[in-house]
């Protein structure tokens, strides 16, 4: 069986079906791997590029991007590697109202056993309850 890394274009077209081309074509690959014809595998750069191109480029709300990047989680046929930091940084990113980059980024740092994150960003990552590094130290 044939293993294909799918690229954010590809969800993209799926997704806004905003070319019937590249969709039709990206909904046959996806259809093919819920068949079992085929393995779909997607890391977080892809849902990271694909959040940031639906926020920014298609003013898609933060709330139905985690929509789509759920749907892509829980495809048939796909492996996502980083699955476990994904999974809880979708949930992170839904329950305290956050981008999922910045979700993602938790997720890891709570994984990796992190006293917790060294940002600027402190309003996001306070909403998700994660420590914050005192930069006064």
């Amino acid at each position: 069986m044939s293993t294909w890394f799918v690229d954010a274009n590809v969800f993209l077209r799926f997704f806004t079906v905003d070319d019937q081309d590249q969709h039709g074509r990206a909904a046959l690959l996806i259809s093919r791997a819920s068949k079992g014809e085929i393995r779909l595998v997607c890391g977080p750069p892809v849902l990271f590029e694909l959040s940031w191109t639906l926020r920014a480029a298609y003013k898609v709300s933060r709330e139905k991007v985690l929509e789509v990047l759920s749907a892509i989680y829980s495809m048939s046929g796909l492996v996502m590697t980083d699955a476990h930091l994904v999974e809880t940084a979708l949930t992170l990113a839904d329950t305290a109202g956050v981008e999922f980059p910045d979700a993602y980024i938790a997720a890891g740092a709570l994984a990796a056993e992190c006293d917790g994150v060294a940002t600027f960003n402190r309003k996001d990552f306070a909403r998700m309850k994660i420590k914050l590094a005192d930069f006064d130290d």
